[in-house]
């Protein structure tokens, strides 16, 4: 039945970044389409904010950065509810900066929390999803991995996020065959505390309206959409894509 295709009724679904922003938007998004989410991510103070207003949510503080600590996670949820049926790998970080005078070192840790915590996660989760021959993984991306972010400069942020894009053509090219779907979203401009500066600040925030199609930024909830349809069975043949929601910044 077609009005099943987005239900996600008890499926078990890992939320990283879930304690703010996008990640906190995802996690109350997919608790409403019926999901039993488990919500990740460093600040456990925000965590409980968002399980006293969304009963049922499990939430767990995790640095998706510690190797050891993503092992743990998997493990428990595993032994907690015996599956895992979704990932979403919303965790990241980024601070613009010129490239001739980033520091190599922060370079590095984008990379580790943006690009490899996403393929630690993601390969974590991936044998139960290959025994159970179903499971879909949806990493975060973003319009600045389909593009530079000129005239703003940030490579670090911009390497991270293309890298996500080809790590979930050849994840989803490694596991397909097993049933177990990876694709990823690339937002265009939606407010969060890492984008902060470019909504108070009047003359950017004209300057990527001008720049959008649609004339204007994200609202809250417009990415809920394309989330619920690429973790639920309406794409269930669909694996490898990156989805631009962007109100067609990517056209030029």
């Amino acid at each position: 039945m077609t009005e099943n295709l987005f239900d996600l009724s008890d499926r078990v679904v890992i939320v990283t970044g879930a304690s703010s922003g996008l990640g906190n938007q995802f996690a109350r998004a997919l608790h409403g389409s019926g999901a039993q989410v488990v919500a990740v991510a460093r600040r456990k103070d925000r965590l409980d904010e968002l399980a006293a207003s969304c009963a049922g949510i499990d939430v767990r503080a995790l640095d998706v950065s510690d190797d050891a600590g993503c092992v743990d996670l998997v493990e428990s949820v595993l032994a907690t509810y015996g599956r895992i049926d979704g990932l979403v790998n919303n965790a990241g970080i980024g601070q613009p900066a010129p490239a001739v005078s980033e520091d190599i070192a922060e370079f590095r840790r984008v990379l580790d929390v943006n690009l490899t915590a996403v393929f630690h996660l993601a390969r974590l989760v991936a044998p139960s999803m290959i025994e159970a021959r179903r499971g879909s993984i949806v990493n975060i991306a973003s319009i600045y991995g389909l593009g530079s972010t000129y005239p703003v400069g940030d490579a670090s942020y911009a390497s991270s996020k293309g890298a996500v894009v080809n790590l979930t053509r050849d994840l989803a090219g490694q596991w397909g065959k097993f049933g177990v779907r990876v694709n990823a979203i690339a937002p265009g401009f939606f407010r969060s505390e890492m984008a902060e500066e470019l909504f108070t600040n009047e003359k950017a925030n004209q300057r990527i309206s001008r720049a959008t199609p649609m004339r204007r930024t994200g609202e809250p909830g417009e990415l809920d959409g394309a989330l619920i349809y690429l973790l639920s069975d309406a794409s269930s043949f669909v694996t490898g894509q990156t989805l631009a929601v962007d109100g067609g910044w990517t056209t030029h």
